[in-house]
């Protein structure tokens, strides 16, 4: 990825961090990580893989919210990125403020969310879930055991609907097992300062995370500075990277 100091005239550009969401790992941002490379050469990228997840090692059976936001911002402070743009998808709604919280609004330039999970303050993702089902999920999420990751059928039909099958099969390749305890820790926003700008991302066709429950995870999040369409699953970084890669280098290029 590149490594020269992004800047645009005299100021300084900040860098832009990718989170992943449940069963994915950094790789899933390869895409977009390709598009940026295109059309942002001097941004500096650090796609991230949570413990557990990929390159980074970690136990998933124990692992918490904090220990993820941790993990990110030691990469962060590794790639020697001073402000940041915070970028999320799906589960990694979860970790994504912690790590905001943590850099302070004096480094966290902006906070971008892609089909997020964002459950009511002082709530679990776990009790977003409809109850009819949510006996049935609780039962795969048992604590101290990872979860593993859906059968490619089941995979397909939530994540990569409409991609194409090369789309499909490096999501399909990449889907690893998931930590049961953030589905299960009630959250708190409360230290996450409120002069953060924030944007969200609706994706339109998602199956996942249904734009019914992604605007009420927006009104949980308190609403957003904007809110973007694409038209898309849930992999939105695999199936409109250059869409996305555009919405994101435009935001850096704000600050």
């Amino acid at each position: 990825m590149p490594t020269s100091s992004p800047t645009i005239g005299p100021f300084r550009r900040p860098g832009l961090v990718l989170i992943h969401g449940a069963f994915h790992t950094a790789r899933c941002w390869a895409p977009t990580v390709a598009e940026l490379e295109r059309i942002a050469p001097a941004l500096r990228v650090v796609a991230v893989d949570l413990p557990g997840r990929g390159a980074s090692p970690g136990d998933l059976g124990s692992l918490t919210i904090a220990q993820c936001a941790e993990h990110v911002v030691e990469q962060i402070e590794r790639a020697g990125l001073d402000e940041v743009v915070v970028v999320a998808h799906s589960l990694g709604g979860l970790t994504a403020p912690a790590v905001v919280e943590s850099l302070g609004a004096a480094r966290a330039a902006r906070l971008v969310l892609i089909a997020a999970v964002v459950p009511r303050e002082g709530t679990s993702n776990l009790e977003t879930i409809p109850r009819p089902v949510r006996w049935l999920i609780r039962r795969a999420l048992r604590p101290g055991r990872p979860v593993r990751p859906p059968r490619p059928s089941l995979a397909s039909l939530f994540f990569c609907n409409g991609m194409s099958p090369g789309q499909r099969q490096l999501v399909l390749d990449q889907l690893c097992p998931e930590a049961p305890g953030p589905f299960h820790e009630r959250v708190t926003r409360a230290g996450v300062p409120a002069s953060v700008p924030r944007t969200w991302l609706l994706t339109l066709k998602d199956r996942a995370n249904p734009p019914r429950q992604q605007r009420a995870a927006l009104a949980n999040l308190g609403g957003a500075y904007e809110v973007l369409e694409i038209d898309t699953c849930h992999d939105a970084m695999v199936s409109e990277p250059r869409r996305l890669a555009s919405i994101l280098a435009e935001r850096c290029a704000l600050h």
